[in-house]
């Protein structure tokens, strides 16, 4: 084949290619469209729901939709899980949607004005994903700041600088975050939301570094506390606390040193250009952070909204006081779903209790079990009700 005709049928391809390209991208314009139309019949919906007093999800017609478009999915040739875990996430995008609808509804919020929210580290973090992601409905108008520590994050917000605050609270690895628990206690600030991100811990790099050439790795204490069982196998490696693991994936990019590394998500590591040397290297596969979205007030929540509420209380210094007080729960059919302990400040052998029990502190059984509580605690304080993320 000739020089002149092999020339001919690249530029034939490339404008093939060229075709092709632009109608998918008309494909992903008619996409996003539908989706426009689908996000518009939500809003109408929630408006509904609310006059209505509707319950927000249904479980039985989420389940036959979600079985209706896999099938349709396979008869089409698509593959009908991924079509369903598409699905499934444009049903949790509209749940949320119509419940940040009625939260702003019943505490008299302006959709239109720009938020202000805060969180600890810096661009790639989880915690900035936590934010992104409880604040889906309103990407529009956020504007996010992070901080070096969790008290300035509670300090903006109690300064009225931000309109809301997101912090770790727990992992189910490493377990419970306390300096979110002693802020919570010594502060004013109210518990708004939750969020909980799935953490998928990377081994970062500058390049495609041989591991054995790391001589130091940089990460978040509860990082590298998660991903103890790999770094305890890398005995060459000295091991630092950092900030943040975003931070510390930047500070590797920035010192521009090959045998320094970091532990941080993939989104860090992309966002600063580095390499990703290993995937998946905490203890645990499923590893999840539960944030709390905290406030300068308490929120109303609407009843048609499944909730939690956060509570901390000091057991009275009798015999089987706490027992009573889990007992009360029991009797007004509120379900546990946390019980941590914590020393209380400046008194030796004596312990607050953080409660977290599915229900509304303006259901009049929740009002009823606050008010008995009272009779077998020292202290109590109601950190708040709040749409629960976690079933």
């Amino acid at each position: 084949m000739d020089n002149v005709s092999y020339k001919k049928i690249a530029m034939s391809e490339k404008r093939d290619l060229k075709n092709i390209r632009a109608e998918l991208d008309k494909i992903d314009q008619g996409i996003l469209d539908f989706l426009a139309q689908r996000q518009a019949v939500i809003n109408e919906t929630a408006g509904i729901k609310k006059d209505k007093k509707a319950a927000l999800r249904d479980p039985s017609r989420e389940h036959e939709i979600l079985t209706r478009i896999g099938q349709r999915a396979q008869n089409s040739g698509l593959d009908r899980y991924f079509a369903m875990e598409l699905f499934r996430q444009i049903i949790e995008h509209s749940v949320r949607f119509q419940t940040d609808f009625l939260l702003d509804h019943h505490n008299l919020r302006n959709r239109e004005s720009m938020l202000k929210v805060g969180y600890q580290g810096t661009d790639g973090a989880y915690s900035q994903q936590a934010v992104m992601s409880h604040f889906s409905s309103r990407a529009n108008d956020l504007e996010t700041f992070g901080f070096e520590t969790f008290r300035e994050v509670v300090e903006a917000v109690e300064a009225d600088e931000l309109d809301y605050g997101v912090l770790p609270i727990e992992n189910t690895t490493a377990g419970s975050i306390n300096d979110t628990y002693d802020l919570l206690n010594r502060g004013n600030l109210s518990i708004v939301g939750e969020e909980v991100v799935q953490v998928q811990h990377c081994l970062v790099a500058l390049g495609d570094v041989p591991i054995e050439n790391i001589r130091r790795i940089l990460s978040h204490p509860q990082a590298i506390a998660q991903c103890m069982n790999y770094l305890s196998k890398l005995r060459h490696c000295k091991v630092e606390t950092y900030l943040d693991t975003a931070m510390a994936a930047r500070k590797v990019m920035e010192d521009a040193d090959l045998s320094q590394a970091a532990i941080s998500s993939r989104a860090a590591a992309q966002l600063y250009g580095l390499t990703i040397l290993r995937e998946g290297i905490a203890n645990q596969k499923e590893n999840f952070t539960r944030f709390v979205v905290v406030g300068r007030e308490p929120i109303v929540v609407d009843s048609q909204i499944p909730s939690k509420t956060s509570i901390i209380i000091t057991a009275a210094h009798r015999k089987g006081a706490l027992a009573s007080c889990l007992n009360v729960l029991n009797e007004h059919n509120l379900n546990l779903t946390k019980l941590e302990s914590r020393p209380q400040p400046g008194t030796p052998w004596e312990y607050l209790f953080y409660i977290d029990f599915d229900g509304n502190i303006n259901e009049p059984g929740v009002k009823d079990a606050l008010a008995k509580l009272k009779e077998f605690t020292g202290f109590m304080k109601v950190l708040g009700s709040y749409p629960g993320r976690v079933s």
